[in-house]
């Protein structure tokens, strides 16, 4: 049973929005996601932070303006996850862009599977193996944790600028540069810069570098906001913080998407995920197009997602884009069969008594472990951390999780309480409060989960534990449109800035089952002038049971068409019999 709440907002701000001209609904919607004034709501680009605010980004730009002129061979070391992909395909795209030649810029993806996360010395002879041999590597979304993999690079005399923006450890790795918002001293006011985030703002510094020496002036300069596209996909598929600043990346990124200014590559993506561009929104980018990228990297290897990224062709751009739309349907079968083979596990448990979930099985894929974790977050609202078996570079048995968390419980900072407590038990880890990775000895499962619990037991109470539906109060009548559904749709919205959920009460005149999974509505909202209340069509994915004649639901207000004529869907999230 869920505890339902409405998200309270400051009236007088509400007032100020109204009286500054915004509709009283959407005054309401973004008082009550912090927004204190109406300037806050424009996202203009040149109401960006600036780049000289972010540690060591002037450097950074310093660093590869005279490699670009000297023609370092450089390397690109991604990550296999949306957000690497495209903080790779920018970082090639853009460096290009600004003077980089074909022959002096390239890329490598670490396997996940043999050569686990982030620059490691394995990584560092792949790029000593390339011709030409790279004097400086380039880290996107990973490199704050590579101590030992930018030691070795420096004894075979390359250098390493490390962009990330994860949480770093005590100590930072000895690399020539490293930008990220959230390493000590750094004044930049957003830390919720995904990867893609931090390399665009590489990209900005060096291009006022470049303008700076002469290279470039403000009218031959490269237009490098036209990549806008790629740092909004990885930032929403990242799920990172969107506030003021992401919002402002995400909301050009998806103009440019709409105006069809976006590689080929994500554009075919659009069209394998039966999704227009022109309509581009959060959703699409966090729910159909990063996922299909993100499936090269779990089931594959991430160079083919980069592959389609940096693909000017629509010919090779659509095959590529129908591979990982293969790809990741036979990801949906995998997850599919370790979700029931995780909840048969757990069906004896009482989630009374069990503070946080660990499960492994030998038949679990490492690729698939985050995606599970997350669905039996959601399901149980419990922090849990799912493993999939491994080996070392010797064959001994490891087990490699990843874990998602709930709000109110940092889950990288329980992984350290675990690891300082009980020193070896993990062999590393990192990540941050809602997500993180891990890796221990197969044989060490049974003392890892007795200790994880125990301090997860000692971390939270009933309060956090207690699933909560945090709605944005009724519609009227006059609401129910499809010009409020279609301005819903097409804000800015995400995490740190959550979609309204609505509620009310209603009266169902009609329900049946799609598919045998999923619960289809006719509903009527119950309202004080019954002859104003239109016959709604609504939706709860992935639920069978039926609802009693009237019930109080939480949804969401969405918008289709169906041939050509727009109307408008609840999407229901939640019922309850005593909805405030």
């Amino acid at each position: 049973m869920s505890v339902f709440s409405q998200r309270a907002y400051p009236d007088d701000v509400v007032e100020h929005l109204e009286a500054h001209g915004l509709d009283p609904l959407f005054a309401r919607l973004y008082a009550a996601r912090g927004i204190q004034d109406h300037s806050e709501l424009n996202l203009e680009a040149k109401q960006l932070l600036p780049p000289a605010s972010l540690k060591e980004c002037e450097t950074a730009a310093r660093l590869l303006a005279d490699a670009i002129a000297s023609k370092r061979p450089m390397v690109i070391v991604a990550d296999y996850d949306c957000d690497g992909a495209t903080a790779c395909a920018l970082g090639m795209r853009g460096l290009r862009m600004l003077g980089a030649s074909e022959e002096q810029l390239g890329y490598l993806v670490p396997n996940r599977f043999t050569m686990g996360y982030g620059l490691t010395p394995e990584v560092v002879d792949m790029a000593l193996e390339l011709n030409p041999r790279p004097s400086l590597l380039i880290t996107v979304d990973n490199g704050i944790a590579s101590h030992q993999g930018i030691d070795y690079a420096k004894t075979h005399g390359i250098d390493v600028l490390v962009t990330d923006h994860h949480l770093p450890s005590d100590q930072l790795p000895n690399a020539l540069a490293i930008v990220n918002p959230n390493q000590p001293g750094c004044g930049f006011a957003s830390k919720a810069l995904a990867g893609v985030g931090v390399m665009f703002y590489v990209l900005i510094a060096l291009r006022a570098l470049l303008r700076e020496r002469g290279v470039f002036t403000n009218t031959t300069q490269p237009k490098v906001e036209q990549l806008f596209s790629l740092v909004a996909l990885g930032t929403v598929a990242d799920v990172a913080q969107l506030d003021r600043n992401n919002r402002i990346l995400v909301s050009h990124g998806l103009r440019k998407i709409r105006q069809g200014q976006a590689p080929a590559g994500l554009l075919a993506l659009f069209e394998v995920a039966a999704r227009d561009p022109r309509t581009a929104s959060p959703f699409d980018l966090g729910f159909a197009i990063g996922p299909r990228l993100n499936a090269a990297g779990r089931l594959a290897d991430m160079s083919l997602g980069i592959q389609l990224l940096l693909c000017d062709d629509e010919t090779r751009a659509m095959s590529l884009a129908q591979e990982l739309d293969r790809i990741n349907r036979e990801r949906r079968v995998i997850e599919s069969g370790m979700q029931e083979s995780a909840l048969a596990s757990l069906a004896h448990l009482s989630m009374n008594e069990q503070a946080a979930l660990c499960l492994w099985h030998p038949d679990w894929h490492q690729g698939v472990v985050g995606i599970v974790a997350s669905r039996l977050k959601e399901r149980f609202n419990r922090p849990t951390i799912v493993f999939a078996p491994a080996e070392d570079e010797s064959g001994a048995p490891l087990l490699r999780g990843s874990g998602r968390s709930i709000q109110g419980f940092h889950l990288r900072d329980a992984l350290d309480v675990v690891s300082k407590k009980y020193p070896g038990l993990i062999l590393k880890f990192g990540g941050h409060a809602m997500a993180a990775g891990l890796t221990i000895r197969q044989s060490d499962f049974d003392d890892f989960e007795h200790h994880f619990c125990e301090i997860s037991t000692s971390l939270l109470d009933d309060e956090i534990l207690q699933r909560r539906c945090i709605h944005d109060g009724s519609l009227g009548p006059d609401q129910f449109t499809v010009e409020i559904a279609d301005r819903l749709m097409q804000e800015i919205w995400g995490q740190g800035f959550p979609q309204p959920l609505f509620y009310g009460e209603f009266e169902v005149l009609q329900q049946s089952l799609m598919k045998d999974k999923h619960l289809r509505l006719q509903l009527r909202p119950l309202l004080k002038n019954e002859n104003l209340a239109p016959v709604l069509t609504g939706v709860w994915f992935n639920r069978t049971q039926t609802l009693p004649q009237h019930a109080f639901l939480a949804f969401r207000l969405v918008s289709d068409r169906f041939r050509e004529e727009a109307r408008i869907q609840l999407i229901i999230e939640a019922a309850n019999d005593s909805l405030p």
